[in-house]
């Protein structure tokens, strides 16, 4: 094997098409983003089958842009990184077309990565000490995970929410109080200006498992607090509505994440996700890994919401790794963590 490997990555699980050149899983040659969030603005969410004719008009485009970002042919590329799943089907089969349409003209190895998987790898990207094992947090507007990293790709979910994920969670109560999509952002930046004690929304626990979460409690007294402060002729204060909101949702994940530090005897701990951007979320964790000595690590906001260089980097451990797909290679909307 020759010293240097380098990934084209393809990202397109939901409303970002994106393309990425990785060299050794841990060096980003480019990272290119076409973004479809002002697009689906007007809808107030994803419009998957939007999001499906936009991928197809970007895809090649951010793929030429990244070869010449990295000034790179595909002649020196080793192989394609592709998101197989989970997203939206659409979304995923215009990347996995692409890949496999790359991957046969050029006679390069295939290799399918797991989008969530993705995440957790875009922690290497700037942590070149952060090694497995390791404990993740997984937050994003689909998933709330504690993944056990035992290797690389080899994961073991240790706690997941039982209903609504953290981001879904924030989006739904940021279109409650009026801020529109994306909500995560918006709340993050609304709750600077607020009260986080101003108002106490419940956390949920989960009697026979310690490390999951649960999200539509917290969500429903929200639409609770406003619809009450509005049949009483109460004046709403969003900011402190999202201040508040943010400060129980991101108490319990970081209660939960150091608990199961703490009992599973892990020292690292990683964020991973869309959410792991929040300014609120990072502080808190920052605050917890220092009192209890655990190094904490988070990727860049470039690097934490969709992109293809977490999916190089994920591919490229996946590759040295023997994982090889075929032409056969087909999207899976509700793929699992460490299923193959």
């Amino acid at each position: 094997m020759k010293d240097d490997i380098l990934i084209l990555g393809i990202e397109s699980s939901c409303d970002e098409t994106a393309a990425a050149v990785v060299k050794n899983g841990r060096t980003v040659l480019s990272n290119v983003i076409s973004s479809q969030i002002e697009l689906h603005k007007l809808y107030g969410g994803v419009v998957p089958e939007i999001a499906s004719r936009k991928h197809i008009e970007k895809v090649n485009q951010v793929i030429e842009s990244s070869l010449e970002e990295a000034d790179v042919t595909l002649n020196d590329i080793d192989a394609i990184a592709v998101t197989y799943g989970p997203g939206l089907v659409g979304a995923l089969l215009v990347g996995v077309a692409e890949a496999k349409a790359i991957s046969y003209a050029t006679n390069k190895p295939l290799v399918g990565v797991h989008h969530i998987e993705g995440h957790v790898s875009a922690n290497y990207i700037e942590h070149p000490d952060l090694e497995p094992p390791f404990l993740c947090l997984i937050v994003s507007g689909g998933h709330t995970h504690l993944v056990m990293v035992k290797d690389y790709g080899k994961y073991q979910i240790i706690g997941r929410t039982r209903d609504d994920a953290a981001g879904e969670a924030f989006d739904k109560v940021a279109r409650a109080i009026g801020l529109g999509y994306p909500g995560g952002p918006k709340i993050d930046k609304l709750s600077k200006e607020g009260n986080s004690k101003a108002i106490t929304f419940p956390q949920g626990h989960i009697a026979d498992a310690p490390y999951d979460f649960s999200f539509s409690g917290v969500k429903s007294a929200v639409l609770n607090h406003i619809n009450s402060c509005k049949m009483k002729g109460i004046q709403i204060n969003s900011a402190d509505i999202a201040a508040s909101f943010q400060e129980s949702v991101v108490d319990v994940l970081a209660k939960r994440t150091v608990l199961a530090a703490k009992n599973l005897g892990v020292s690292k701990i990683a964020l991973a996700g869309g959410v792991a951007s929040n300014q609120g979320l990072r502080a808190k964790m920052d605050k917890v890994c220092q009192k209890n000595n655990f190094s904490l690590y988070y990727p860049s906001p470039i690097f934490c919401t969709d992109n293809a260089a977490m999916i190089g980097a994920a591919g490229y451990y996946e590759f040295i790794n023997g994982t090889r797909h075929g032409l056969d290679l087909n999207a899976i909307p509700n793929l699992k963590i460490g299923q193959r």
